[in-house]
């Protein structure tokens, strides 16, 4: 969806052999790229002249550590529990690959929520199952709706995709 708002002709892959480790000595702004190079590892043979890929990968930092996808509804609860009331970051890093080429990048909002209730908490998780979604939520959802008080940074980073910056980014990849 925001490929396509941006006007970008694109194709989807995707892997199973997909994972969300890192090394554990990584600084926040190095885990996001870190996997977003990952995965464009993961399609390095099908890179030929005149193709781009693009691979990104968000986290969600709060209290000095990554909230990733919860495993559980009970995660998915105690996520959002941390997150109530609180300031969090939200990073974005992508890896935009040519044949020959390579850039990486990170971009940062910082998100805040209102205080939540535990059965608005519950309610959203039941009902949307925000278990592919770091930090247990998805900003463009009803708990976006009801609990984000403001947003510094890019509201598109926080859906997943910084689509400024990468605008910006692919127009300098192409020109070089």
């Amino acid at each position: 969806m925001l490929l396509k708002g941006l006007g970008i002709k694109f194709e989807i892959i995707s892997s199973d052999e997909q994972k969300e480790s890192y090394p554990p000595e990584l600084e926040k702004t190095e885990i996001p790229e870190y996997l977003a190079k990952y995965k464009s590892s993961l399609y390095q043979r099908l890179l030929v002249p005149n193709t781009i890929l693009i691979t990104a990968d968000t986290i969600v930092w709060a209290n000095d550590e990554v909230l990733g996808k919860p495993k559980s509804e009970t995660d998915a609860i105690e996520i959002l529990k941390k997150l109530s009331g609180r300031k969090h970051e939200v990073l974005t890093g992508v890896c935009i690959k040519s044949y020959d080429k390579e850039v990486l990048f990170t971009v940062m909002s910082e998100v805040y929520f209102r205080v939540l209730g535990i059965e608005e908490i519950e309610f959203y998780v039941r009902n949307y199952k925000p278990f592919d979604k770091a930090g247990a939520y998805g900003v463009q959802e009803w708990i976006g709706y009801i609990g984000i008080e403001k947003i510094i940074g890019s509201y598109y980073n926080v859906m997943g995709l910084p689509t400024q910056r990468l605008f910006q980014e692919l127009k300098m990849f192409v020109e070089s």
